[in-house]
């Protein structure tokens, strides 16, 4: 243990609440129920609290940064909007950086791995950090939300009181989910939608187990954050709104899918944008999100004059900056017009994407719903101007948008449609809402590939969720990474007698059959030889009247991955499986054997190892400052001939290299292997030598 985890241990061990249960938990020994129950209520409590701190630092460091800030600077115009987010970025990259790497984003995936694969173990110093740099971030003016940071600040305290107590790694778990119920639940006052988050979203699946605790939890954070804010909903709606005419059931729909492909838009453009600030080499890591900061300010310096829409133009704070709740006010009291909400629209996408792209730390719930919000507005007006009286109010389709998009880039509809409920204390509209949020979420999962804006993140690291749990390993794998391309084939017009010679002759059971153009034409095995052998076929029978041909031939794709390949081969009780072409499926690329599996099961074992020695290398040193690198060999490069072993004098001693990926398959590097153009390096390697590192690797 680093002697900085070290003096979080002791000092949460020295605290007077730790001291205090421990002392009636070593006299008295209540049921592991009434236990699990009692810690639940205290990180409620504590997570309460710590959300309305977190509630109130934001409010002090906007106050500073838009109402002290410009008074001081009063000489120099606007230009605050350029200098306030810049500086709040370098203070927001130094903290993550140096402290915490977790930090960094939105946070809700980080949640998500911890439970998965560390047994809801999350470092003390998080909700520190977390706290600190996302309050910055927020209130120097990055264009994130709350919702994030309080989750992540929630499951930490909960993960360090479990931990504290010696819990077992479910009970751990148990309590992260407490945790991020109960930052959902003070922060928007809105418990029941923060239960159903932190079963849908965090722990992947619904449980009666789980329930009890988290419900505990969440509704005394909740009672923590009225007692502090005030028993009021996030957003106040002016009107009540229902449906008008049985015609919005057909707009509705349409709503939701456009609603789809603006939620895939968001999630894509985040991580578009994010893989475009970490692929900048040479620029340190903890200054990228005053870049983020200078971008931002400049945008909002910009958009006034080159959108000549005069409600764009802004007194003390731009409209895209911040959390954005009084914008998303407006447009549900109905105070938008459509070129401003089709701007608004734009620019919170660009100003979200340069704020966590950049490395800023806030959450992607609150820009969903200010997008949402945005969508619904400009659809309604759109639609009333076609077929006008028809159709609600703008607000009512502000409020719908605002779900639709949600669950579009979370794939949580449950927790959509509660949380719309609860942040408004209206029901009136739940009909469209539900149907709405289906049709969204239908479309966006096929979009997304059955991923969701937060375990994207994490399926980019390798690490593949499903219901909250890391899923099989063999789906980390394809099938055209551990193929051979060389594959043996016969004629269809081959006799039996000849069939058999070359199987003889041959180290498979089985050959993929050619027609007379050389396209895939089936399968035959030893079996069927056997088979038509015993039925009495004569010697010149050809092959083609024996082997497996369509359709009732199994085929799998270089794309697939081996879990379905092997699922598929399971089922119908193959030795082999041939991989054609998806352009092409009468070319036949290999055959997948039962010695592939296992290669596939060993590259997927030491993937698997990879991940978990990284996190640990994230949670334990990240004070080191030591990251996995990729670097992509080409024919120029003056490494390209020479062994490990030749080049291995020359690397930095604080580095190692993991694997060489080439032509689709992953090789473990020895000292005999051998460096090619097109070869793709990962290496281990502490930050200050990459340089030098790329440098051997490339010349």
């Amino acid at each position: 243990m680093s002697v900085k985890a070290k003096s979080e241990a002791n000092f949460i061990k020295n605290t007077a609440i730790y001291k205090f249960l421990s002392t009636i938990f070593s006299k008295w020994r209540p049921s592991s129920e009434l236990s699990l129950m009692a810690t639940a209520l205290l990180v409620g409590i504590t997570t309460g609290l710590g959300a309305v701190l977190f509630r109130y630092l934001i409010q002090a460091i906007s106050n500073f940064s838009y109402e002290t800030i410009p008074a001081i600077s009063r000489g120099l115009g606007k230009s605050y909007v350029i200098f306030v987010p810049a500086i709040g970025g370098l203070i927001v990259g130094s903290l993550v950086y140096f402290f915490a790497r977790e930090a960094k984003g939105h946070g809700v995936p980080e949640v998500m791995e911890a439970i998965a694969l560390k047994g809801g173990r999350i470092r003390p110093r998080v909700a520190i950090v977390k706290s600190l740099a996302s309050s910055v971030c927020i209130g120097s003016g990055g264009s994130v939300g709350r919702e994030g940071p309080i989750v992540q600040i929630g499951s930490a305290i909960g993960s360090t009181i479990g931990q504290k107590f010696n819990m077992s790694e479910e009970r751990v778990s148990n309590l992260v989910a407490c945790g991020a119920a109960s930052g959902i639940a003070a922060t928007f006052n809105a418990p029941i939608a923060g239960v159903v988050f932190a079963l849908e979203v965090i722990l992947g699946g619904f449980s009666i187990k789980h329930l009890n605790s988290v419900v505990i939890a969440a509704v005394s954070a909740s009672v923590i954050g009225r007692i502090a804010l005030g028993d009021i909903p996030a957003f106040v709606i002016p009107f009540k709104y229902g449906i008008v005419s049985l015609w919005e059931f057909l707009f509705y729909p349409l709503l939701g899918i456009i609603a789809a492909v603006v939620g895939v838009l968001y999630t894509r453009s985040i991580y578009w944008t994010e893989d475009l600030f970490d692929n900048w080499k040479g620029f340190p890591e903890w200054a990228k999100p005053a870049i983020g900061g200078l971008l931002l300010g400049a945008l909002a310096l910009i958009y006034p004059l080159l959108i000549p829409i005069k409600e764009l133009a802004w007194d003390k704070t731009p409209q895209v900056f911040n959390v954005g709740y009084e914008i998303i006010d407006a447009a549900l009291a109905n105070q938008l017009v459509l070129p401003l909400a089709i701007a608004l629209l734009l620019l919170k996408l660009i100003a979200t994407n340069i704020t966590i792209g950049s490395g800023g730390s806030g959450g992607v719930f609150a820009p969903s719903l200010f997008l949402g919000a945005m969508l619904g507005v400009a659809f309604e007006l759109v639609i009333n101007a076609i077929f006008p009286n028809i159709t609600a109010p703008p607000g009512a389709y502000a409020l719908v948008g605002m779900a639709a998009v949600f669950t579009a880039s979370a794939h949580a509809p449950i927790t959509a449609v509660l949380i719309l409920f609860e942040l408004t204390g209206d029901y009136n509209i739940i009909l469209p809402l539900m149907l709405t949020v289906v049709v969204a979420t239908l479309l966006s999962n096929r979009l997304l590939n059955g991923e969701s804006i937060y375990s994207l993140k994490l399926s980019r690291r390798g690490v593949k969720l499903q219901h909250g749990r890391d899923v099989d390993i063999l789906q980390s794998v394809l099938v055209g990474e551990v193929i051979e391309r060389q594959v043996d084939t016969i004629s269809k017009d081959m006799n039996l007698n000849e069939l058999a010679d070359a199987l003889a002759h041959s180290h498979h059971n089985g050959f993929g059959v050619l027609d007379d153009e050389g396209k895939f034409f089936g399968i035959v095995t030893f079996s069927d030889l056997e088979k038509a052998l015993h039925n009495g076929l004569a010697e010149s029978t050809k092959v083609a009247e024996i082997a497996t041909t369509w359709p009732h031939l199994k085929i799998a794709f270089p794309e697939d991955t081996i879990d379905k390949a092997l699922e598929q081969m399971s089922e119908h009780g193959l030795g082999r499986l041939p991989i054609v072409s998806k352009e092409d499926p009468y070319m036949l690329l290999a055959i997948l054997w039962r010695k592939d599996i296992i290669q596939a099961y060993n590259l997927a074992l030491k993937r698997k190892t990879r991940i978990k020695v990284s996190s640990k290398i994230i949670d334990q040193k990240a004070e080191d400052a030591t990251e996995f690198i990729d670097v992509h060999l080409s024919k120029n490069d003056s490494i390209i001939g020479k062994t490990v072993a030749e080049s291995a004098a020359k690397f930095p001693k604080d580095s190692v290299l993991i694997s060489i990926k080439r032509n689709g398959r992953v090789i473990i590097p020895h000292g005999d292997t051998e460096f090619k153009a097109g070869d793709i390096v990962t290496a281990l390697v502490r930050i200050e030598e990459a340089a030098k590192l790329f440098k051997c690797l490339h010349g």
